[in-house]
């Protein structure tokens, strides 16, 4: 049987989660982008809404997820010779954290960037060799009254 975790007794504090994970991609995509040469458009502007959509609908992806209200997400993405690094940091005053808001958030943005270039990276059989979603993982934890985890 499954159930959500009973939050009701717990404070209202600060709370903000920091995730990130990147993408691989091929030198020659990752220089599309950084020339603006996308036909989809922006994989990094597309990467940004797509993170805030994805913080905000985290409870609706995450079967036990309580829905929060967001207050807070800011993403970055930063493009290295042959991935892009995306970050995002999410923060609510809420009962409960908000991990799975940062991961929904990076994770949203990954896949997004991935279609969004998807038919650059494909080899002769319509396969992906090289591109792949990895590291995606929770680097930092906070509540307002000082505790951090990580």
């Amino acid at each position: 049987m499954f159930k959500q975790v009973d939050v009701s007794g717990k404070e209202v504090v600060y709370r903000e989660a920091e995730a990130t994970g990147k993408i691989i991609l091929s030198r020659e995509t990752v220089k599309r982008i950084k020339e603006g040469n996308v036909e989809k458009g922006d994989p990094l502007a597309l990467a940004t809404v797509a993170s805030i959509l994805g913080a905000k609908l985290a409870s609706q992806l995450i079967l036990l997820c309580h829905p929060i209200k967001v207050e807070k997400v800011e993403p970055r993405v930063k493009v290295m010779e042959d991935s892009l690094e995306v970050s995002v940091t999410v923060g609510a005053h809420e009962k409960t954290g908000v991990e799975m808001e940062a991961i929904a958030a990076v994770t949203s943005a990954l896949l997004n960037i991935w279609d969004s270039v998807k038919q650059y990276e494909k080899d002769n059989r319509g396969q992906y060799p090289h591109t792949a979603i990895s590291d995606i993982r929770v680097v930092r934890k906070v509540k307002n009254d000082g505790t951090r985890k990580a």
